[in-house]
């Protein structure tokens, strides 16, 4: 061994000792704000989102922002764990890009629970069997989750937080090679992602709609003869081979999550809030319901109609705004719309997704 290598060897030592004894002493604090806190809440998503955007703004590289994020997200994962550990429950089962979003948001020391349907997700949250819930709640290819959309409607629960999830989906297999299989299962969501794929490379191969991806794969870990499309979780999880990777037809392909819980975030600097209404029945009323909006300056990300469940073409609408409600321009714009609408409920106001 060379000298060279010795010596630089002996400095990622010293490195590693030194970081060590500064993780230690993060720790040490976020005990001690847990403390101080005496047994209130102790996430705080706007104070996280802070954290990172603080941290990527120094990052000085060579690691890349999303690399340095991920340690970081790790690290507060972590130290929150020390003042009270989180119970997460996400629209499973394992190895499903929900428990991924999950994961990216809130790192690996929370408990983590995988539950059968939405519907589950919500009522876990409400009932205080668990602290927070994720589920999806639209693709920027498929659009719209529409039973999320109608729980936010129903229930007494407060967006707190979005992760936005780049979708890469991949061919699983116990086989070695695509031409060993006859048989594939899949979402049917994602093989609508991957359509022009599978019709390019796999056109006469059976396609087999299942209740999710991760179920696709774990029928394809019990059948060597099968592939699924799923992602990168579930091949580890399921002991599966990667025959083909990012076979979705869009390398764009996006999902955003939703972070549910029983409180609000505060105002993190970069924000986004939810809200849904329905317009008075008049000419011009959905025009009354966004011109105070932008009116008074508040920019609209999102504005989405729905069935709203209640009578024959009675809709409502769904509206994502730039900003935090308690900041001066966003509150004067939503107390006008109360005037001018039916009906109005703010899902929540929380820190936006890179």
């Amino acid at each position: 061994m060379s000298d060279e290598l010795q010596r630089l060897r002996a400095e990622i030592d010293r490195l590693d000792e030194e970081v060590l004894r500064r993780l230690s002493r993060r720790a040490e604090i976020a005990r001690e704000i847990g403390r101080v806190k005496g047994g209130g809440v102790v996430y705080r998503p706007e104070r996280e989102a802070q954290v990172l955007r603080r941290i990527a703004a120094l990052n000085p590289g060579p690691l890349g922002e999303s690399a340095v994020c991920r340690v970081f997200r790790e690290i507060m994962s972590a130290c929150l764990a020390l003042e009270q550990p989180l119970r997460i429950a996400y629209f499973g089962p394992e190895g499903t890009f929900t428990e991924s979003a999950a994961k990216k948001h809130f790192g690996s020391a929370p408990d983590f629970m995988a539950l059968a349907t939405i519907d589950e997700v919500f009522r876990a949250v409400e009932a205080g069997h668990v602290d927070y819930g994720v589920v999806p709640v639209e693709n920027s290819i498929e659009g719209a989750v529409g039973r999320t959309l109608d729980l936010l409607l129903q229930m007494p629960i407060s967006i707190c937080g979005e992760v936005k999830l780049r979708i890469h989906q991949h061919v699983l297999s116990k086989a070695e090679r695509l031409t060993d299989v006859k048989r594939l299962y899949s979402h049917s969501q994602s093989l609508a992602q991957c359509h022009e794929w599978l019709n390019r490379n796999l056109p006469a191969l059976p396609r087999v709609p299942v209740a999710s991806n991760a179920e696709a794969a774990r029928m394809a870990g019990e059948d060597i003869e099968s592939c699924a499309i799923a992602g990168e979780a579930a091949a580890g999880r399921y002991g599966l081979n990667v025959l083909a990777r990012d076979i979705e037809d869009d390398p764009n392909n996006t999902t955003r999550f939703l972070v549910l819980g029983m409180h609000d975030a505060g105002p993190s600097g970069r924000d986004k809030t939810s809200l849904v209404c329905s317009a008075q029945h008049k000419a011009g009323a959905v025009h009354a319901l966004l011109e105070p909006l932008a009116r008074h300056g508040v920019s609209m990300s999102k504005f989405e109609s729905r069935p709203a469940r209640a009578g024959l073409w009675e809709y409502v609408f769904y509206i994502d705004v730039d900003g935090h409600q308690s900041e001066a321009q966003v509150t004067r714009a939503f107390a006008e719309l109360r005037d001018r609408a039916a009906f109005v409920k703010v899902l929540g106001s929380y820190p936006s997704a890179a």
